[in-house]
């Protein structure tokens, strides 16, 4: 028996080859699964991880240099979400706080379920020295590092603390990476000793690996009694969430609304499953979501939900779906959602359960009255948009409704539009008109503020040539313009809109509608009172823009506004547009949420603000349902 023949690396070169010649296939079409590495080095990588990039060489591993560590993760999701996950970043750190700056960007790929590896440095495996620098002592536990913050938003977690443990971890990562239903943040901690230690490898563990992302078909009897539902119901409504994106089901969605004439509404993931003017697209549901898909929801008899989570913004807060007789459906990989509001569960992939489902109902249409109903109920909707985006004035400043109308009439289906705070995701998605599957990238799972221009520079990465824009209000643009930066160093020509109104104008909005009154969420100098009332703070956005290295286009008026939106998509460089939003329309423009959202109110105040927020707390709380 011969012996298996080895290659003598350290672990950190052990890795780096190793993902390097990973691959993930779907529907026959292989992509390198992870086509690069964000770093940001230190004590605890600098000699590891690296070494290893340094002598591998950008062909094998690709490097890509971040300013902030939660950055370079929202930057990685913006490519694999726009990769349709079957391509990822991985994200190097040193130990302590590089490492801890990984846990919100983690939390937001696992709630999203957007695959990430995760590779941040750890203390010593070895303990020579006890701490070290950066370590966090935990008395009562010595295995314990400021790294097992990860484990809670990571889908897979390991410490490898020997060279050798690397190859079933390895594995284990990239199953989890591939997993359709378990994707999302991966993480592989470091120790910063193990990372230099020599093996000798299995040259097989280095062999070219294809992973096949799974397609699972719907059980036979779950497709039966899906169909039965159907074919029974009068006034039924899809819901396209981000699985149907995710399948690439968009195509399958179509025909099944075409050949049933069942009404389509979105989540904020699912957005642009169909295109604004197909017609069974009725808009967003929920509390952003527009009035036609709201009326809908609330009188159908039977909710078909198609790869959605379900969760509080689509539902109203489990007020939305009143109808005494309404049924779900839950279509989703993953039985956890399938089975959300006590539907009926038909556990498979999107795209192969519509398909499966339209065969089963075959001869079944929905009533023309029906039919002609929301068709009419959307147009209203699409004028009350046009009213909202109208521009009676070129000379005046512009409303958040208007920047959005002005954007609306110079893009194509090829831009592609993110943003994930705010107030600027309600209006997105009840306005906005989604032209291609992959126009609308609003990230409401986490809604982390700070993600738009990293995701906007990970999603340019992964679609090179088209206009990529990063819609900022002012809030989340100080949250995280670091990665400015690297957009200027790399080249990728991302067109970031600043909207400034001064302050956290959407928790502003909702502080009043709760009895804050708005306290604390205005970017003002404290007035008499000791309250933040006094004049705006002399913060100049633009020119901090322009001191990352972008190219910079200020505007005053709606007319500089149109003219600096067309120049910044034909340039070739970083470019920034920034707009101070006129101030009566800064929260949301018209129209206004169409359906209910739970943040609970003080319940005994002394401020009559308070009071009167809690007897409307109490009148919409009183129409939440159990759906059992």
């Amino acid at each position: 028996m011969s012996t298996p023949r080895t290659i003598r690396l350290t672990t950190a070169q052990a890795l780096v080859r190793f993902l390097s010649r990973q691959y993930a296939e779907r529907d026959g079409r292989r992509h390198r699964l992870i086509a690069a590495t964000w770093g940001i080095f230190g004590h605890g990588n600098v000699a590891g991880i690296g070494q290893a990039l340094l002598e591998s060489g950008p062909d094998a591993m690709p490097f890509l240099q971040g300013r902030n560590e939660q950055a370079m993760v929202h930057a990685a999701v913006g490519y694999a979400r726009q990769s349709g996950r079957l391509s990822a970043h991985a994200v190097t750190t040193s130990i302590g706080p590089g490492a801890t700056n990984l846990v919100t960007g983690a939390a937001l790929a696992t709630v999203n379920r957007i695959p990430v590896l995760l590779l941040p440095g750890d203390t010593f495996a070895t303990r020579p020295a006890d701490p070290v620098l950066q370590q966090l002592e935990v008395p009562y536990a010595g295995d314990v590092s400021v790294n097992d913050t990860l484990r809670p938003v990571s889908r897979y977690f390991d410490r490898i603390t020997r060279p050798e443990a690397l190859v079933p971890a390895a594995l284990q990562a990239m199953r989890v990476l591939t997993d359709p239903v378990q994707t999302g943040a991966v993480t592989l901690a470091l120790p910063q000793d193990v990372q230099a230690q020599a093996h000798d490898w299995p040259e097989e563990f280095f062999a070219e690996r294809v992973w096949a992302v799974r397609r699972p078909r719907p059980d036979r009897g779950e497709l039966a009694t899906a169909a039965e539902l159907v074919r029974g119901s009068a006034r039924p409504l899809i819901i396209a969430g981000g699985g149907v994106r995710h399948s690439a089901a968009r195509a399958a969605l179509a025909a099944f609304a075409e050949a049933t004439g069942i009404p389509v509404a979105s989540t904020q993931a699912g957005k642009g499953a169909l295109p604004y003017d197909h017609p069974a697209d009725v808009g967003g549901v929920g509390h952003t979501g527009t009035a036609t898909a709201d009326a809908l929801a609330r009188g159908a008899d039977l909710v078909i939900a198609a790869g959605s989570r379900l969760t509080d913004f689509t539902t109203a807060s489990a007020t939305l779906f009143q109808n005494p007789a309404v049924r779900f459906v839950g279509l989703n990989l993953d039985p956890h959602d399938a089975h959300k509001l006590a539907a009926h569960p038909l556990v498979g992939d999107a795209r192969e359960g519509l398909t499966e489902l339209r065969e089963a109902v075959a001869g079944y249409r929905v009533e023309p009255a029906y039919e002609a109903a929301y068709t009419a109920a959307k147009a209203d909707w699409e004028r009350r948009v046009d009213r909202a985006w109208a521009v009676p004035d070129e000379d005046a400043a512009p409303t958040q409704a208007q920047v959005l109308g002005l954007l609306d009439g110079l893009v194509d289906d090829s831009d592609i539009l993110i943003n994930a705070a705010g107030s600027l995701p309600g209006d997105l998605h009840k306005l906005w008109r989604a032209r291609s599957g992959d126009q609308y990238h609003v990230e409401y799972g986490y809604s982390c503020m700070g993600y738009e221009i990293p995701a906007a520079i990970g999603t340019a990465l992964a679609a090179p040539g088209r206009p990529v824009w990063a819609l900022v209000g002012d809030g989340t643009y100080l949250m995280n313009p670091t990665e400015i930066v690297t957009a200027v160093q790399e080249g990728v020509p991302v067109k970031v809109v600043i909207l400034d109104n001064h302050g956290y104008a959407s928790i502003g909005g909702l502080s009043g509608a709760v009895g804050g009154e708005g306290f604390g969420t205005a970017y003002r100098f404290r007035g008499r009172d000791g309250s933040y009332d006094g004049p705006p703070l002399p913060v100049d956005l633009a020119a901090n823009a322009a001191s990352l290295g972008m190219a910079v286009i200020r505007t005053r008026t709606i007319g500089d506004l149109r003219k600096a939106l067309a120049e910044a998509r034909q340039s070739d460089r970083p470019t920034c547009v920034y707009a101070r939003t006129r101030t009566p329309d800064t929260v949301s423009g018209p129209p206004p949420a169409q359906a209910w959202w739970d943040v609970p109110v003080a319940e005994t105040a002394t401020r009559a603000s308070a009071a009167r927020a809690r007897e409307e707390y109490d009148r919409q709380a009183a129409q939440r349902r159990r759906h059992l």
